[in-house]
């Protein structure tokens, strides 16, 4: 297991804000995700994210979108998982021991994702993340 840098093991916290924008009822400002919420917006919007959409930044994304059609088989899913470890390894510094399981139902043309990740610099249990894909198509 690989060791933590200590610099980012003590961290007091995290903090990202609200891609809804929506207002906070006391201060009347933009409202914010912290910690467990921030994270799980985070590596969500990454996994999201397709290979090539942000301008400044080709490498990161996933590409999950383009799995959809695949033919189901487990090279395809461990393809996938290796990818959506990769990219939170390499995007997302506040997560650890990432373990992805990718799941393509037999006649659904949907795909379904399970993230399991621990936050590193806060005590928190270990963060579950699922959720399922479905194609637009018809």
């Amino acid at each position: 297991m690989a060791s933590i840098d200590q610099s980012r093991a003590s961290s007091k916290g995290f903090s990202d804000i609200s891609l809804s924008f929506s207002r906070h009822p006391v201060t009347n400002d933009v409202a914010i995700l912290v910690d467990e919420d921030a994270i799980k917006r985070s590596v969500m919007n990454l996994v999201r994210t397709k290979v090539g959409e942000r301008f400044y930044n080709p490498l990161l994304g996933s590409r999950i979108e383009d799995q959809m059609f695949e033919i189901a088989g487990s090279d395809a899913a461990m393809e996938l998982e290796d990818d959506i470890v990769l990219l939170l390894d390499n995007f997302e510094p506040r997560v650890a021991n990432t373990q992805v399981k990718v799941v393509y139902p037999m006649d659904s043309n949907s795909l379904i994702i399970e993230i399991g990740y621990d936050i590193v610099g806060i005590t928190a249990p270990r963060q579950q993340i699922d959720f399922i894909l479905q194609s637009t198509r018809i």
